[in-house]
C-alpha cells in the first residue's frame, strides 16, 4: 500500500509540473495529472534505462525522471489531440 501512495504522489507532482511546462489543451486536474505523471514515470524510467542511467537513490531522482517522462507523455498527448476550429 505504501508503494501505491508513493506512486500517486510522484505522479501528481510530475503531472502537475509537466502541465506547467507544456501547457496546451490536454486535460488538467488531479486525476489527469496523476495519470500523466505515473505514465511519465514509466516512460521516464524506460528512457533513462535506454540511455544507460541507473536509477538514482531517493525521491528527488525519481521525481526528475518522472517529470521528464511526463513532459514527453504530455507533448505526445498535445500532438495527438484534435485541433479546435
Amino acid at each position: 500500500m505504501g508503494d501505491l501512495i508513493y506512486w500517486i504522489i510522484l505522479g501528481f507532482i510530475a503531472g502537475a509540473l509537466s502541465g506547467a511546462v507544456v501547457g496546451g489543451r490536454t486535460a488538467r486536474g488531479c486525476l489527469p495529472n496523476v495519470v500523466v505523471g505515473v505514465l511519465g514515470a514509466i516512460v521516464g524510467g524506460w528512457i533513462a534505462q535506454q540511455l544507460g542511467f541507473e536509477r538514482g537513490p531517493g525521491f528527488i531522482a525519481a521525481v526528475i525522471v518522472a517529470i521528464i517522462g511526463a513532459i514527453v507523455v504530455r507533448v505526445l498527448l498535445e500532438a495527438l489531440s484534435p485541433r479546435d476550429g
